[in-house]
């Protein structure tokens, strides 16, 4: 899925690490004795414990990384380019991003004094060192900050769909079972009872026992009657509805989304239903998309719905979902075809008339 904060978080903090050690490449690079290459593999070791950090690796590797640069990197160069003050600086702006708590600003200042240190042990201005270190910490802090801050108001967005889904179904839950109790809970009490007075009124009174006995059936039969005329509009669903609110996700999780529509009812505009959100759980766990088109038209004798999207990554494989949709539309005369042509891929359900 596209997540657009997320994209530019990690965007930005790639960015700003290559700014950071331009000026050391540069400097080393203009470093004319053997030194240049032992700053060329104290650059090349950072560069590839970042990356291993960034995918998800312990953090010890960047700081082991940081601290080996130091013997290799900062005799090397110019005085005038201060060479690993702008390493220093990388640490100082990355440690804030990637701790919690008040380590992450003690480790900051921790970088900004070591850069000072540094800088005095190998000759050069020990103030330079610090205040450039200082400045590149701030800046990357400063640049990264907005979007760690979209990232987080994302998260919170969708903590809060989750919990409100999660209440509409337990809404859902809670009406499904008074509804039932409103329509069983009288009835069953007064069969209970009749049964029980047929039963007594068997032997004395055979007529009214047999009268009672009818009653309780009669009671039984519109219970059951009123149970399915229930259950039958819990499962009326509206289409229209449904591709809105599909559309809707889709667009929230950044996928262009697209919809064409004929009016359609019953039982298949149900089984349409399950068929679309089959679709775009399809499409929001197995795919990259950038977009996605749902075209729903009718036939003499059909009604037809095609879902294309693009950046699939679905297995050639059918999974569990597409298999039971298929058997569920079977029963019902319908059918199911799933097509990819690179990276795009189609599902068409068909159902009759």
């Amino acid at each position: 899925m596209n997540d657009l904060p997320h994209v530019a978080l990690r965007g930005t903090l790639h960015v700003l690490w290559l700014s950071s050690l331009a000026v050391p490449l540069i400097s080393v690079l203009r470093e004319p004795t053997a030194l240049r290459w032992l700053g060329v593999l104290g650059l090349l070791v950072l560069a590839v414990a970042y990356a291993v950090t960034l995918r998800g690796g312990p953090l010890w590797v960047l700081v082991a990384a940081t601290l080996v640069t130091i013997p290799l990197v900062a005799p090397v160069g110019p005085d005038e380019l201060s060479t690993w003050a702008w390493i220093g600086g990388a640490a100082a702006g990355f440690a804030p991003l990637l701790l919690s708590g008040p380590w992450r600003w003690l480790a900051a200042i921790g970088a900004v004094v070591v850069s000072g240190l540094v800088g005095f042990f190998v000759g050069r201005d020990q103030t330079a060192y610090q205040m450039i270190a200082a400045a590149v910490g701030v800046t990357i802090i400063a640049m990264a900050g907005l979007p760690m801050w979209f990232a987080g108001l994302l998260g919170q967005a969708r903590a809060g769909r989750e919990a409100q889904a999660e209440l509409a179904v337990s809404e859902e839950r809670l009406r499904f079972a008074r509804d039932v109790h409103d329509l069983l809970g009288h009835r069953l009490t007064v069969i209970a009872l009749k049964s029980e007075l047929a039963g007594r009124l068997a032997a004395t009174d055979p007529e009214r026992s047999a009268a009672e006995a009818f009653e309780a059936q009669r009671l039984a039969s519109s219970a059951l009657e009123e149970v399915r005329d229930a259950v039958h509009g819990y499962r009326a669903v509206n289409l229209p509805e449904q591709l809105e609110a599909v559309r809707n996700v889709l667009q929230e999780a950044g996928i262009r989304c697209t919809v064409s529509e004929v009016p359609v009812e019953g039982e298949r505009a149900t089984q349409l239903a399950l068929a679309l959100r089959e679709a775009c759980t399809n499409v929001l766990r197995h795919s990259h998309a950038t977009w996605c088109m749902i075209d729903v038209a009718a036939a003499d004798e059909e009604v037809r719905m095609t879902v294309t999207n693009d950046g699939t990554e679905k297995p050639s494989s059918e999974g569990n979902g597409l298999r039971g949709l298929r058997e569920r539309l079977a029963a019902v005369g319908g059918q199911v075809s799933v097509e990819k042509s690179g990276d795009v891929f189609t599902l068409q359900v068909v159902v009759p008339a």
